[in-house]
């Protein structure tokens, strides 16, 4: 952990730290944490300096700040990262100069979004903002959507006006807004990340995602982001693991209904005789994603 003679946590003796009161020292932690927000500072050291057991600093700083020393840290971090992409620098250059140890961790979120409750689903989207921007990929052309919490759409198609028409389809009464890199840094990030996983063998990105569906389609799709890359799984298991053996019809209609493509990974499901089954986007391309993940294929 950096060293800072001029902290005041610091600069004071064993018993002037224990006389100083917790949420003091609190404040003057979190003043650390911003003076370094790219540096990787380990819940221990923090600890250490603030005079306080791991436990009582975890406590005592979700208690003055409402986050852990961790997740304030990344806000930071994340907040640097927006910048540096509102000013034109690299993707990939902006992610470690702000401090995060890969380009997938960026992507990630403490809590994936993974379903609404049954008062909100149906609504359409009704009051919300939904984001979209189309990019040509590996897989042909792809447009993303996003709404505050993550993203809500991913879809192949031959065109932009029919890949609008079908977010306008799914998100009825949402406004649709496109959206360029500077109103909406994420969202460009995100889709360079999942082209680059494509077309570049680059790490499949951990995105935050905002998965709208019925109480079964949720389910089934939360345990398909359970199947790692290289693995496959047939509907039957699926339905079994799901704890619901009779619901194999079931289960393939709802990877029929995921319109998060890539992202939540239905391709990796197949027939129980391991033929490829349906694919809401094309067998041709659910072979090419299966054959880019096989073991050994990115050598």
């Amino acid at each position: 952990m950096p060293r800072s003679q001029h902290h005041p946590l610091l600069s004071v003796s064993g018993n002037t730290k224990a006389a100083t009161p917790v949420a003091d020292r609190m404040v003057a932690l979190a003043r650390y944490i911003e003076a370094h927000p790219d540096k990787p500072l380990r819940l221990a050291d923090l600890a250490e300096v603030a005079g306080l057991s791991v436990s009582h600093l975890q406590r005592s700083f979700k208690d003055t700040f409402g986050v852990s020393p961790k997740a304030y840290q990344d806000a930071l971090r994340m907040r640097a990262f927006k910048r540096a992409l509102r000013t034109g620098q690299a993707v990939t250059d902006a992610i470690y100069d702000a401090g995060f140890g890969s380009v997938s961790r960026v992507y990630g979120k403490p809590e994936r979004q993974v379903g609404m409750s049954p008062s909100s689903y149906g609504k359409g989207g009704d009051g919300e903002l939904v984001a979209y921007a189309c990019r040509k990929t590996a897989l042909g052309l792809l447009m993303m959507a996003a709404t505050d919490n993550g993203v809500c759409f991913a879809e192949f198609g031959v065109d932009e006006e029919s890949l609008w028409e079908q977010l306008r389809k799914e998100f009825p009464k949402a406004r649709l807004a496109p959206s360029g890199a500077s109103e909406s840094p994420e969202l460009n990030a995100w889709m360079t990340a999942l082209d680059d996983h494509l077309s570049q063998n680059q790490p499949s990105p951990d995105v935050p995602l905002d998965i709208r569906g019925t109480a079964f389609q949720t389910r089934v799709w939360k345990l398909l982001l359970s199947v790692r890359e290289g693995e496959v799984i047939s509907y039957t298991e699926l339905a079994q693991r799901l704890g619901e053996p009779k619901a194999v019809r079931a289960v393939a209609s709802a990877c029929g209904r995921n319109r998060i493509a890539v992202l939540i990974p239905c391709h990796r499901v197949l027939r129980s005789d391991g033929s490829l089954g349906g694919y809401r986007w094309g067998l041709e391309r659910k072979q090419q994603l299966l054959d880019k993940e096989r073991p050994g294929a990115a050598e």
